[in-house]
């Protein structure tokens, strides 16, 4: 998704508004028609699918290290505990090669969309992006917000894994009819849970992939320049915004605050 910073920038034009924004939605579609909803769509496209690759096949190895060994023929007993322990290790290895391998694609695509704010052009195709990047930042341009996109992911596998586990070994009782639906569901409940609590990294993340790239929309007055991702951490927390934009349907701007951004950018 693009930077929360974007969309409320992206929302309209507003004047010291303290109650709920306007639909980015519908701003994006009266500007630029329905086309400039899919801004950033092909990257976006390209990651999902490389990722889904690379995942699956950090994922095989694993198994096929696992035949390999010899032995594997006898089934030794293995707790509940343990067998989530090496699942959850297995799958965060996977995701943060999947994540490390993509981030270029996540970059290009927030920029893409956050270059609705400046109605700039600069980032116009896959391809081009890839070359406009490394010739203004070098590789390190690549993996902007990485690491807190990596910290957030894995803290929200262990936390849903491990959550999970808990509520259907000690909470759920086996004499349930209803257990194995339950239980089912504990998973959706604790992945909700685990990701709006890891939610400040996500929001870390996409604006450090945009801070200060050339583009308006990780720039002054829509964005301060943050020197790392800790001193936007820091910056956001004093602010009282580390839950900013985490909702697309009640968006309001934090109390006491005022931003301003003029209509006609969007014209």
């Amino acid at each position: 998704s693009v930077s929360p910073r974007g969309r409320g920038a992206a929302g309209g034009a507003l004047r010291g508004v303290t109650g709920p924004l306007p639909s980015p939605a519908k701003h994006i579609v009266k500007v630029d028609g329905r086309a400039g909803l899919f801004k950033g769509l092909a990257p976006r496209l390209c990651s999902s699918a490389i990722g889904t690759v690379v995942h699956s096949k950090v994922l095989q190895r694993y198994q096929d290290a696992k035949q390999a060994e010899p032995g594997t023929t006898k089934k030794e007993p293995v707790s509940s505990l343990e067998q989530v322990l090496k699942e959850t290790s297995r799958e965060m290895v996977a995701r943060s090669a999947a994540t490390f391998i993509t981030h270029p694609f996540h970059v290009i695509t927030l920029r893409c969309m956050v270059q609705f704010i400046g109605r700039e052009t600069k980032y116009s195709g896959t391809l081009s992006a890839f070359t406009t990047i490394y010739r203004e930042e070098g590789i390190l341009g690549f993996f902007a917000g990485l690491i807190p996109r990596l910290l957030g992911d894995i803290l929200s596998l262990w936390l849903c894994n491990m959550l999970a586990y808990l509520i259907n070994t000690y909470a759920l009782e086996n004499g349930v009819s209803t257990m194995t639906e339950m239980k089912s569901y504990s998973q959706a409940v604790t992945g909700f849970f685990s990701s709006m609590l890891t939610y400040p990294f996500v929001l870390v993340s996409n604006l450090m992939a945009v801070n200060n790239c050339g583009l308006a929309g990780g720039l002054l007055p829509y964005a301060p320049t943050y020197s790392s991702w800790l001193d936007c951490w820091s910056q956001l927390h004093r602010e009282g915004n580390m839950s900013r934009g985490n909702s697309l349907f009640f968006r309001k701007v934090p109390a006491g605050k005022r931003y301003v951004w003029e209509e006609r950018r969007f014209r």
